[in-house]
């Protein structure tokens, strides 16, 4: 059990990079939390900002609570370096990483501490919700993306992951990698990933253009885990791969199979290449 010692009993690394607009209610999402078990911390890392992230996290402050906050402002962007910089004066028992777009429900964040208090390697994450998007096109895509198997099978954890110490140990430092989420998620075999009842809201981006880019972003990670890191797929969950859930959700959603076939056929012909793309 946790000590104290150990407290915080969660620290929550978020990486931000011009996420103004943003950062302000996730940070009160998550300030809004129900108590967390032993304590627990924030550290927002700002990095390569442009925009008045670090002053609107600041301005967040007076609302931390019972939460320890942490501001680091990088100069130089990209994530994993932002995660790496978080890790380096975090001190939770338990880690999680959370991108600034997130919203968290009261309960997720002391869910994670007393999953995840143990002394075997362990990872976690909750229900994920995709609200209503802003414009016509990612509305009609999302009532068909939301059928997608990858978010009912397993612990998917994109947009909020989290692990004890004894699974962080895995590996070193974050890589130089696209996909940090899908990396995190497959050092950790099926039956070490726990799924919680408690949701948070993970938005997908607004607009077609937007949409092609962060898909082209997401089958690159998936490509490069598999080309660098060859064992981890075999982690992933079972899921279905066949025609049979692509008519359901068709059936469901016709104008939204549409949007997705869409945007998956312009990824394919456009081709393109890894760098990171951002799509808000």
């Amino acid at each position: 059990m946790l000590t104290e010692q150990q407290k915080p009993g969660l620290s929550v690394i978020v990486p931000a990079h011009d996420e103004a607009g943003m950062i302000g209610p996730c940070l009160e999402a998550l300030f809004a939390s129900d108590p967390v078990p032993g304590g627990a911390e924030v550290i927002v890392v700002a990095n390569g900002c442009t925009d008045g992230t670090v002053a609107e996290a600041e301005h967040h402050r007076a609302a931390a609570g019972d939460w320890a906050m942490t501001i680091v402002d990088l100069q130089e962007g990209g994530k994993p370096g932002a995660l790496n910089a978080g890790e380096d004066i975090a001190k939770g028992h338990v880690l999680a990483y959370l991108d600034a777009d997130v919203r968290v429900s009261p309960p997720l964040a002391a869910q994670i501490v007393r999953a995840l208090d143990c002394d075997t390697p362990a990872y976690a994450s909750g229900q994920v919700v995709i609200p209503e998007p802003g414009t016509a096109f990612s509305r009609i895509y999302a009532r068909f993306y939301r059928q997608v198997p990858f978010f009912h099978h397993g612990v998917p954890g994109c947009g909020l992951f989290a692990m004890n110490r004894a699974g962080r140990a895995r590996w070193a430092q974050w890589p130089a990698i696209i996909s940090d989420d899908t990396f995190a998620r497959l050092n950790f075999s099926p039956t070490e990933r726990i799924g919680l009842s408690a949701s948070y809201s993970w938005p997908i981006v607004e607009g077609l253009g937007a949409l092609i880019r962060v898909r082209r972003r997401q089958d690159a990670g998936v490509a490069e885990i598999a080309r660098r890191y060859a064992a981890l797929p075999g982690n992933d969950d079972a899921r279905p791969n066949g025609p049979n859930w692509v008519l359901r959700a068709a059936a469901r959603a016709p104008l939204g199979f549409v949007a997705y076939v869409t945007v998956a056929l312009a990824v394919r012909l456009r081709g393109g290449g890894d760098h990171w793309a951002r799509g808000r």
